[in-house]
């Protein structure tokens, strides 16, 4: 499918990471229609993507080519109920929500078979995305290449198994607001010690992204990994930290699980 019209279905936080990665790449579709109940956030996105067609109605969004299904979980029985009449049998609905499979959303549609999911994530905005991918059986080789063809200026998209797609939005989706307010504090005290803006941000993308490989990609075990630094300012603290992670995520987890 060439140029698809696109429609999004909820003007949130996760239509503008696309909008966003889009306008970044100079890769932004030629028609892309939103619908919101909320006017207030779908003049925002007006104001920061002008070329955008915005409404109140969900069945105008529905109608286009390719249909993103960015709505909340609370929400989306409801939406996916306006919007099952509005689409096109030749359709693609790309689903971004977790808990709602592919097989459910397909009844909540009546039938509607034509079905994808997706785990975005923020770092779509600079085009360093982790967008893992779910394709339905009914969608074919050529409608797998127009998801794709729109993922890609976003970042990766692995093709997935449908059972892992909620693990991945604990671990990917989520993730970056785990290390974020780090980062952000870490930079703030490099300029602190006399660091130039600029060299702390040089900085801290080295560092990070050189940590990650260090651990994932150097073939040391875990435990040799973390004692390559002697000192450990935050060791103390650690225990506190991994208890977050090892109570939180995994309750989340089971809480989004179909």
């Amino acid at each position: 499918m060439n140029n698809p019209t696109i429609g999004f279905l909820g003007g949130g936080r996760v239509a503008r990471i696309f909008l966003e990665g889009w306008t970044r790449a100079q890769r932004l579709p030629a028609r892309i229609v939103v619908a919101d109940p909320n006017a207030g956030a779908l003049a925002k996105l007006k104001a920061r993507f002008p070329t955008i067609e915005v409404t109140s109605e969900i069945a105008a969004a529905a109608a286009q080519d390719v249909v993103f299904l960015a709505t909340h979980p609370p929400a989306l029985t409801q939406v996916v109920g306006r919007a099952a009449a509005a689409l096109k049998p030749t359709a693609i609905l790309v689903s971004l929500a977790p808990k709602f499979t592919i097989e459910k959303l397909a009844v909540l549609l009546g039938g509607f078979g034509r079905i994808a999911r997706c785990n975005p994530n923020a770092p779509s905005v600079v085009g360093a995305g982790f967008n893992p991918i779910v394709f339905g059986p009914e969608l074919t080789v050529a409608d797998r290449a127009t998801v794709a063809a729109l993922l890609e200026p976003l970042g990766k998209s692995p093709e997935v198994t449908e059972e892992k797609i909620e693990a991945f939005a604990v671990f990917t989706t989520m993730g970056p607001t785990y290390l974020w307010f780090q980062m952000q504090a870490l930079r703030e005290l490099a300029v602190s010690f006399g660091l130039t803006e600029a060299e702390a941000n040089a900085g801290l993308k080295s560092m990070v992204c050189g940590a990650a490989r260090t651990l994932v990609d150097s073939g040391l075990p875990p435990a040799e990994v973390m004692d390559l630094v002697p000192v450990k300012p935050l060791a103390e603290m650690e225990p506190a930290v991994l208890e977050f992670y090892r109570t939180r995520l995994p309750a989340l987890f089971e809480k989004i699980r179909p």
